[in-house]
């Protein structure tokens, strides 16, 4: 088993810009906070920072915009101690930026302004295609442009480097792109949508969801459940794997950190309930604390 396997993300670099308040506003309404905090995120970068935490060598292939942001995004990244070879600057567009609202149920909701993000080319991808086929997994999610993401899908499924789709924030998708995926990885609202509308508000719906979306494509879909754990489901089986009970404080990341866990467990050769399992305990303690890559957990901890 490797002790430090690489991992390769090709995704979003954002600022979070996260406010605390005792519940969600109502739209034209104005409530007050009583928590701000301004942290470093994005879903590829979220999971890059996941998998550096629990010991990966991670590269990460994204873009920011000539600012303060892109530049404090950039120093975040190497404090985590991630290969920024290959986070290019947008000198066009801002660095990406999300707007997080948390109540104290731990429930939240997020504007994301994608910015530089959406500068990431395909061409951008092939310049790093030695990164990508040196990996042990590639990480993808929907947060830059989805020819980016099939071509780094492409040079990874060429060069036999196991795949991870994230398909978050949910769109539409086309077959060709959830076929490169060896995992794809939805929570319950992104496989409806994934799906024509198949509710997964149970285990059994999503069973039948994931069924569903593995004959578009994917070789194994894992359904996130939130406090329920995960649910894993290939062409012939479906097993429910449960989650540790926490008291929750913050899901914000949660599902960065069980896809940026899960990634790094694959690569260490675990099994893939082991690794679900794992990466449930890892996104339970995550959960329990406030803050997204903040209140990610190290591999000790885990």
């Amino acid at each position: 088993m490797p002790n430090h396997p690489h991992i390769c993300v090709v995704g979003s670099t954002n600022i979070d810009l996260t406010f605390r308040t005792v519940r969600l506003p109502k739209p034209g309404e104005t409530l007050a906070g009583h928590g701000f905090q301004l942290g470093y995120g994005g879903k590829g970068a979220n999971q890059a920072v996941m998998a550096a935490r629990l010991g990966a060598h991670v590269t990460m292939i994204g873009k920011v915009g000539r600012d303060v942001f892109g530049e404090g995004a950039l120093r975040n990244y190497r404090e985590q101690g991630i290969d920024t070879t290959h986070v290019l600057i947008d000198g066009e567009r801002p660095t990406g930026v999300a707007s997080i609202v948390v109540d104290d149920a731990a429930r939240n909701c997020i504007l994301v302004v994608p910015g530089a993000n959406l500068g990431l080319t395909p061409e951008d991808v092939r310049a790093a295609a030695s990164v990508i086929e040196g990996a042990a997994v590639l990480l993808c999610q929907l947060e830059v442009p989805i020819e980016t993401v099939t071509e780094a899908l492409r040079i990874a499924r060429t060069a036999k480097v196991t795949t991870i789709l994230n398909p978050a924030p949910a769109v539409l998708l086309p077959d060709e792109l959830l076929g490169l995926a060896d995992l794809c990885v939805p929570n319950e609202s992104e496989i409806e949508l994934l799906t024509g509308g198949q509710t997964a508000t149970t285990v059994q719906e999503a069973a039948a969801a994931a069924w569903e979306l593995l004959r578009r494509g994917p070789r194994t879909v894992i359904v996130t459940l939130g406090e329920r754990g995960a649910l894993i489901a290939d062409a012939t089986s479906a097993e429910h794997v449960e989650a540790p009970h926490v008291e929750a404080v913050d899901s914000s990341g949660a599902g960065d950190a069980f896809i940026g866990a899960l990634g790094v467990f694959l690569a260490e050769g675990m099994q893939l309930r082991e690794a679900v399992r794992q990466a449930n305990a890892v996104a339970a303690l995550s959960v329990t604390r406030l803050g997204t890559q903040a209140s990610f957990p190290t591999r000790a901890e885990v």
